[in-house]
């Protein structure tokens, strides 16, 4: 048996400005064939689950196409057209494949086509025809569609957030396609879409109301007949149709069981919609609190989420930070000026420099200081430990550390960088332990890292484009009623 891979990876904020290009993917990941079994196999992402499970059954795994960038705004028209024609061309020179293993984000938007990830699924699909199986996997930030879900036999979320999962289910899809194969099963899907949103704030799998939710699908996964079943809490800072929360069950060939266990897990997310609002706290209210933790303490940037696809840029926290004499801090901030001004300044030496809040007017004024200058390095480092996204290794470019006189130490990066990994700070000769606060500009995905050191997490609701509170964002093309915009929103089965 031969089974191809293809792989297409992209969470588009559409209330960022700036598009994403081309350029993004060329310097995270675009690769076609053999290439992608080099970067890919051993990793402990779902591709990595792919190669693992298929070389484990003795199936040959036929890598085709994976591209991959940073989350950021939506996805340029030349961008995309750049990418299906390298798909295309990829697929051109595959030849004989049983099925076909898909890797799709599930959030990505592009200027031409809003629900991206289903136009390309169903492109695929009809390229291949109807009777080869295509069986994939799903960011849980997915916002999901009913083309998506047409155009493919299974698809299976992560089921933990931050992502540390998603070797497993790389490997889960695979097993899935060989038993398809092997005519051992007949896979049917069914999947539900309540009228509702949850808050980016109450998605950490690990706590409730998540929890709850979470149990009752794993005593579905148990049931008789059920192969799969998935929770898709959706992404918020996506202004598209689909935009929302939904669930997904799959069946042995038994379509109106998929549906009837679907719409039992919908109207189990549908009952707690209120519990998934989010709390959103204020800076100033949370910095209050925050006096009387545990140190270290992380303090989450909701508004800056870079995982979400903010600037990284941010200073809303950094000002009231440095207004309240909180302490040993430490900020990252993506500022490439910065970081040259640094450079001319020398390691050692004083300097006022003007950092952040370059990208937009959304997320805080510059920050403006003098600091002493501490330290360069390239801003490469790798991380052994499985954290969110299942990547290893992270190029956050030429990087300054600079330090202010109200005891703020300030990572000043030259590429945007998720919080992903502790030796974001480590690598810079910084312990995280020394400081009481930490700033991470994001939401769940810091946590994995994070919770080692920080006995005390606290998420803020600073304004941006990744803001908890969505109600305030400009949407224009998602569905109504949806809860929580219309709180008196009904789900008509």
């Amino acid at each position: 048996m031969r089974v191809g891979i293809i792989a297409l990876l992209h969470e588009s904020n559409t209330f960022i400005s700036e598009p994403t290009t081309l350029r993004e993917f060329e310097q995270d990941m675009l690769l076609t064939g053999e290439a992608i079994r080099e970067r890919m196999a051993g990793m402990k992402h779902e591709v990595g689950g792919f190669f693992a499970a298929l070389d484990e059954a003795g199936v040959t795994a036929v890598p085709i196409f994976a591209a991959r960038a940073l989350p950021y705004g939506t996805i340029s028209a030349d961008a995309w057209n750049a990418l299906m024609s390298a798909l295309d061309a990829a697929l051109d020179h595959t030849e004989n494949l049983d099925g076909i293993l898909v890797a799709p984000h599930g959030a990505t938007v592009s200027e031409e086509h809003r629900d991206a990830d289903g136009s390309w699924l169903r492109h695929l699909r009809f390229r291949v025809g109807y009777d080869l199986p295509i069986i994939g996997t799903i960011d849980p930030h997915t916002n999901l569609s009913p083309l998506m879900v047409d155009s493919t036999d299974v698809l299976t979320a992560y089921r933990t957030n931050p992502h540390i999962d998603q070797l497993e289910r790389g490997q889960e899809a695979a097993r899935l396609m060989i038993r398809t194969l092997k005519k051992e099963i007949v896979p049917t899907q069914a999947a539900v879409y309540p009228p509702m949103a949850i808050n980016i704030e109450a998605q950490n799998t690990s706590e409730q109301p998540c929890v709850a939710l979470y149990q009752l699908a794993e005593e579905i996964r148990q049931r008789p007949g059920v192969l799969s079943a998935s929770i898709v809490l959706g992404f918020p800072y996506a202004d598209v149709t689909e935009m929302g929360s939904s669930v997904i069950v799959v069946t042995d060939n038994q379509p109106k069981l998929a549906q009837q266990y679907a719409a039992e897990l919908g109207e189990a997310m549908w009952n707690r919609r209120e519990e998934f609002a989010g709390k959103m706290i204020s800076v100033h209210d949370a910095l209050d609190k925050c006096a009387q933790l545990p140190s270290p303490v992380c303090l989450l940037d909701m508004g800056d989420n870079v995982g979400g696809g903010s600037p990284a840029d941010g200073t809303i926290l950094l000002h009231a930070l440095h207004e309240k004499l909180m302490g040993p801090t430490v900020v990252c901030l993506a500022d490439p000026a910065a970081v040259k001004q640094a450079e001319a300044a020398g390691a050692g030496n004083r300097a006022t420099l003007t950092m952040g809040a370059k990208t937009d007017n959304l997320h805080g004024e510059p920050f403006t200081a003098e600091v002493t200058v501490v330290s360069f390095n390239d801003g490469k480092f790798s991380d052994s430990r499985t954290r969110h996204g299942g990547f290893t290794n992270y190029d956050q470019g030429r990087t300054a550390v600079v330090r202010t006189d109200t005891d703020i130490t300030i990572v000043l990066t030259t590429r945007r960088m998720v919080p992903f990994s502790l030796h974001q700070l480590t690598s810079c000769d910084l312990d995280p332990a020394a400081f009481r606060y930490l700033v991470a500009k994001g939401v769940q995905a810091p946590l994995a890292a994070y919770q080692e050191v920080c006995p005390s997490i606290v998420r803020i609701n600073t304004p941006g484009v990744t803001t908890a509170d969505v109600v305030t964002l400009p949407y224009e093309h998602r569905r109504k009623p949806l809860y929580p915009w219309e709180g008196d929103a009904e789900w008509v089965r």
